[in-house]
Parts: structure tokens; sequence; C-alpha cells
């Protein structure tokens, strides 16, 4: 008898029943001496005892400013402290935290604060090349001619309180650090009461999804959500109060503000924080410096970090687990984060921002061809299945569009009924838009996107088969391949690779020559130093696949 492609994770202990705000305050009377935050770039260590006085004062200033639950208060910036006590002040208030990618610019920011009705924004004054506080300008030029607080904006009539994390005075807006004393009127009885008072149904956060097309989605998460993924995260990791996560993913990021920050608040870990953006060396030196026992990442980070050049003068001795996530892993990555890292308890992650973000993780005691083949077993209370495009489950070992339901599914995208709708079905079940197999034991593979997926001449490909293949070659460093468009098959296979030494196009024919079928192997290959990337490090393949596309049409038209 055949066995479906569903699985419903179990555990011994029950989901918890509580906010963000309680769980924190929980840890932070049962550690208070512990240390709870290291921001390395910023020269700061915070023990929960102090995170949790300074996110008091902060989430007292916010209220008595007039920031309640139910309103939106959007967050622009790289990782900083203030970061974290933004996350968890708001938490404290009921206010719903909106998170903003760093990259974005004056568009995309405008999008966001107009969809959710941002009542307030705490910005960075700059990030690399970005001037955070021109581009606000430019959106509310209304802000030079109104006080801190009191912004009249005509495209963005919501928008009341500007803040910024910056020491200089900056007209219209309030210093992030000066919220604080606005609320020294608000006693510790009524914060806790507001606190008391809310419910961890309730939403507490908005993270706009990166799609590829139109304007990003706001996944609306509620406490119970983000609260319980953190935490049983943790738990498939083992981690404890002795404990601390080195995390140089975004805190914009589900990876950062619900697998790093939360994962740790519930476990009372600390959280370490090695720059305001990914750096090997910063990330190596953290850990080094403060004895991280768990790193987290995705492929390219621990690609890059593997690859610096001053590797070994580092001690990574303490580490010991950690996550790689956000993409899929390569196997030979794998084997030397592993081997040269000593993370022999690493885990791969597996999810999307929609789902908390986490679905299925492997456990440390996992045989290592399970950790670096699959995604794991499914999580505790979350529901997986396996689809077919009828939407009939399929068998296991089958390909098909994997599926979840759950405590962990999203309330919806914010004000966006319809694309809602597209992505939840009636019966409350998420699709995720990747292709996975099941295994009998419950393991997924992930297989590649649904939109990823090359049809040449009427052959399926899946551009995950191939990297994985090419990935076996010596000189091969990290390799991506896609579909470009073709008159003769409709798709053609192409490949960007970085390679470590000197090679060509033939080579990498060669390598593939009566190892993997004739039309799996790549036409078009591109060697390159870097992928087009997103700030959470995922690549972005539409990027590469447009860009070649362009390159191809113009060689065709200049030997036409």
């Amino acid at each position: 008898m055949t066995q479906p492609s569903y699985v419903c994770g179990l555990s011994d202990e029950p989901l918890l029943s509580k906010t963000i705000a309680q769980a924190f305050l929980e840890t932070a009377n049962r550690y208070p001496d512990r240390l709870a935050l290291v921001s390395c770039h910023q020269s700061l260590r915070w023990t929960y005892r102090e995170l949790a006085e300074k996110t008091d004062a902060l989430a007292k200033g916010l209220h008595a400013l007039g920031l309640q639950k139910g309103d939106r208060l959007g967050i622009w910036s790289p990782n900083k402290a203030e970061w974290v006590l933004t996350q968890l002040a708001t938490a404290r208030l009921g206010v719903i935290l909106v998170n903003i990618n760093p990259a974005y610019r004056i568009a995309e920011l405008e999008y966001a604060l107009a969809k959710v009705g941002c009542k307030a924004l705490v910005t960075a004054d700059r990030f690399k090349t970005s001037h955070y506080v021109a581009m606000v300008r430019q959106i509310c030029p209304e802000m030079g001619q109104c006080a801190p607080g009191q912004l009249s904006s005509q495209k963005l009539p919501d928008l009341e309180h500007l803040f910024v994390i910056s020491d200089e005075e900056i007209s219209g807006m309030m210093r992030f650090q000066d919220i604080a004393a606005h609320g020294q009127s608000i006693s510790d009885a009524q914060l806790n009461e507001i606190t008391a008072n809310l419910q961890f149904d309730d939403a507490i956060n908005i993270q706009f999804t990166s799609g590829t097309t139109g304007h990003p989605k706001g996944a609306t998460l509620t406490h119970h959500n983000i609260i319980n993924n953190g935490y049983f995260c943790g738990k498939r990791q083992n981690l404890t109060e002795a404990d601390s996560i080195c995390i140089p993913v975004p805190l914009y990021h589900c990876f950062g503000m619900v697998l790093g920050v939360l994962t740790c608040l519930t476990h009372g870990a600390a959280m370490v924080f090695p720059d305001e953006a990914f750096s090997a060396s910063s990330v190596l030196n953290a850990v080094s410096e403060e004895k991280c026992t768990a790193l987290y990442g995705v492929p390219t980070m621990f690609i890059a970090m593997l690859d610096d050049p001053t590797f070994d003068q580092y001690d990574l001795a303490s580490l010991r687990t950690g996550i790689m996530a956000g993409s899929p892993c390569p196997i030979e990555v794998m084997k030397k984060v592993i081997d040269r890292m000593h993370m022999r308890d690493v885990t791969i992650g597996y999810g999307m921002t929609e789902v908390s973000p986490l679905s299925f993780q492997t456990m440390p005691d996992d045989t290592l061809e399970q950790r670096v083949t699959t995604v794991g077993q499914v999580h505790p209370f979350v529901e997986a299945k396996i689809v077919d495009d009828e939407g009939c489950i399929v068998d296991r070992g089958t390909q098909g569009e994997i599926c979840f339901r759950g405590y962990s599914v999203m309330r919806g995208y914010w004000n966006d009924a319809a694309r809602t709708t597209e992505a939840i079905d009636e019966a409350r079940w998420m699709h995720s838009g990747d292709l996975a197999r099941m295994d009998a034991d419950g393991y997924v593979n992930i297989t590649g996107r649904v939109k990823d997926m090359i049809i040449r001449g009427g052959e399926n490909i899946y551009p995950r088969e191939i990297e994985e293949f090419l990935y076996q070659h010596p000189d091969i460093q990290d390799v991506q391949v896609f579909g470009v468009p073709d008159d003769r098959f409709g798709e053609e296979v192409c490949a960007w690779i970085k390679s470590s030494t000197p090679m060509d196009a033939s080579d990498v024919r060669s390598f593939c020559d009566g190892q993997i079928a004739h039309y799996k192997v790549p036409k078009h290959i591109r060697f390159v130093e870097e992928y087009p990337m997103t700030v959470t490090g995922k690549v972005q393949k539409f990027v590469m696949r447009d860009a070649m596309a362009a390159d191809l049409k113009r060689s065709a038209q200049k030997t036409a």
C-alpha cells in the first residue's frame, strides 16, 4: 500500500500560550544577570535585566507619545541594538511592528508605509550608500516645518512620528534616545496592565515578502505564530541559557527577528550581532571573541566565511550548532561547515515568512546523509502535505508542491484579501510554491521552485539537481542554474558559476559529459565574481535570468 505525502508534527510539550512580552518578562525574571544581547559594532553588552529595563523605558515613552495597541510602527534599519529594543517595546504595547527592508528605496518605502498605515517610523540615519533621512524627507518634505510628533504628510496621512537612530538633531524628527524621557509619568503598573490585556492571537508583526513581480505583500503574524516558532526552533538545536547565537542575518527578516531574537529570549540564550550587515571577517571575529555556540546564516554567508583568507586565524571551537537556511544548502558546503567550523550539530531549516517561518528542520542526531540531503522533519504542531497540479496528495517519493497548515500560518496579507485567498485555500493550507519530495520517514527534500522549473522541449528540468551535480567539481565554489528563453526549445539551461581557479565552459561541459542527461547540460555558462542578492543573502535568479536574456538577445541581433 502506498503512503501519502502528509505529516503532522508532534511534541511532548504544548504550544506556548503567551504573548512575546509575557515570554520575555518570564525569561528576564528567571535569568536577570545572564548576558542577553551583544552588539559588537556598537560595543554594547546587556544582561536580561538591563534589556528589560531599557525595553520598558522605551515602551513607556512610545505610549506617552500616543502609540497604542493595533497601531503600526515601521522600523527601517540595519542590525542594531535599537532594532531589538523596538521589537520588544512594541510587543509590550501591542503595537504592530512593520519590518522594512534596509535595501528599500524611496518608492518602496513609501509603498510599505502607506500600505499598512504606519503611525510611526523608526529609522537609522544611513546605511551603506543609503541616506535614510534624505529619502524620508523626499517623501515627507513637510517634516522640516513640523515639530516632532506632529507630522502632517500629504503622501502619508497616517504617519505622525519620525524617530531617528542618531545623535544628530534633525528637524521634524525625534532622536531615538530621547523617546524614553517622555514616558517618565507612566508607572510600571500601567505598562504591566497594557501587557496583561494583550492576547496571543493579536497581530504583532508585518513582514513584506520579496516577490519577483508586483508589489510586496505584508504577511501579518501574531504573537502565537512567532513566539512558538522561535521556541521550537531552539528546541531542535537543544539550546539553553548557556548558549549564545551569532546572528549575522538581518533583523528585518524572520530569520533574524524570530529564529534569532525570539529563539534566544524563549531559552534565555544570548544574541550576538557582529555587525550592521554581513561581513565574513566580522562574523568570524564575533564567534571567536564571544565564544558563540551557535551560528546562523544562508549558504552564501557560510561560503564567504570558509573562503575568507583569514579563516584559520579564528578560534571557532566553541561552535556546536546553528541553522543554515534561506536557500538550498549545497552538500559540499554543509560538509565543510561541520568539519572546519566545528558545527557538528548544525541544523538545516526550511520554511517561509508566511509560516513564521520554519516548518521543517533537521535534528542534531540525524545522520549526516539526512542533514545534508533533506530539510529534516516537520516542526511540532505543523501539518505538511505535498500535492500535484490538481491539489491531490501525492505518494511518498513523488514530487509536488509542499503546503502547510497549523498554528504558524499567518493571519493573511495585510489589507489584501485577494492575494491572501490565492495563497491560503479554504481548508487553511498555505501553498508555498516550492517543489518537494517526502521519503518514507517523513524527511523532505526541496527540489526547487514551481516557477523556477525549466521546461526545455517538453522536458521538465529542476535547477537544484544540476546545481548539486556541479558542486561536486573541485574548482566550482558556487553555482546557480536557471532557464533562459530559447527560440527552438522554449527554454535552455544557463549556469552562473563562481570558481576557485580559472575555468572555461568546455571544462564544465566535459565534467557533465556522460554523467547527466544531455538536455540538462548548461548551454549557456558565465563565470562571475558575485551574484545579485537580496539583503538576506538570497540569490535573485530572476535578475540573472533577465540580464542573461538581454545579453543573448543583443548577441543574436549582432550576428543577424
